[in-house]
């Protein structure tokens, strides 16, 4: 049996978690460069948790400047089992007005700038990602919503753009065509990694806006975005909290062997495989490294 440890990656607007319990902000250096920010090692209703902000605290950190990969590799050594991804993003459809949370099941990666693997040449390694979140941790966030009365959708699909800039309006009308709800700059290729690193993943989206497409609210605003977000952001810590509180303290299994999936992904002879590589993978792959697979 693995103990849980409960991983929540803070967007803009959510850089703080109140009412943890023994906090401590400690430092985890990564082969894979330097993450956003320290992590916070704390508790919650007896729940190990590790908290990063994604922008850095002060919010220093374009979604393209963002170290995905030390990001991830840093809550893998610091042994998050079940990570919460907590985005501001914007409605492509009606139905999810600003303040409303989409608990996201799929995406689409329209990102072009940015590191999408921990591998590589000297270490190739395939993974599904036909169902990029855990079911057991989507349905707790759908429970924990309910739960605290926080207006949300489960399920939904998640275009995430490259950025900064916000969309033009053809972008925006061309996703709402592709059937996606929302859309925001920085869960891909942060869903990926994860998969690689066997962390079972999930997204709280948070409306803030209805990007450029909506006939009564034609342009994105930033004073306005920042007020929606900041009540946004109480409603994802109580949502956090109520997690913590009813989620497993044991890790349940992926139904969709997320926590697993090296198993079977690793394709490089193991006599061709590049020992610099190797050795950045010790965390991400070393469950079935250290096994010889």
């Amino acid at each position: 049996m693995t103990q849980t440890i409960l991983g929540i990656i803070g967007g803009s607007g959510l850089y703080d978690l109140p009412g943890l319990e023994k906090p401590e902000w400690r430092a985890i250096a990564s082969p894979w460069g330097e993450p956003s920010d320290q992590v916070l090692f704390a508790e919650l209703h007896g729940m190990p948790m590790r908290f990063m902000p994604r922008h850095g605290r002060g919010h220093r950190l374009s979604p393209t400047g963002i170290n995905y990969r030390a990001n991830i590799d840093v809550l893998k050594r610091a042994g998050v089992t079940d990570l919460v991804s907590v985005s501001a993003c914007g409605s492509l459809k009606e139905v999810y007005a600003p303040g409303h949370f989409v608990l996201v099941d799929q995406f689409i990666d329209r990102t072009f700038g940015r590191e999408k693997s921990f591998f590589g040449n000297g270490m190739v390694g395939h993974v599904s990602l036909a169902d990029p979140v855990s079911p057991v941790l989507l349905g707790a966030l759908d429970a924990a919503a309910k739960a605290e009365g926080v207006s949300h959708t489960k399920n939904g699909t998640y275009l995430v753009m490259e950025g900064p800039q916000f969309s033009t309006r053809a972008e925006s009308n061309l996703y709402r065509s592709w059937g996606c709800d929302v859309i925001g700059m920085t869960n891909m290729p942060e869903a990926k990694l994860a998969r690689e690193a066997e962390i079972c993943y999930a997204t709280v989206a948070m409306v803030t806006d209805y990007d450029c497409w909506h006939h009564d609210h034609r342009d994105v605003d930033i004073p306005s975005i920042i007020r929606v977000m900041t009540d946004n952001a109480g409603k994802a810590q109580r949502l956090i909290a109520r997690l913590a509180l009813d989620f497993p303290k044991v890790h349940p299994l992926c139904p969709y062997g997320s926590d697993r999936v090296l198993d079977t992904a690793l394709i490089t002879a193991p006599d061709s495989r590049d020992p610099d590589l190797l050795a950045k993978l010790d965390a991400v792959a070393g469950r079935v490294l250290q096994r010889g697979a």
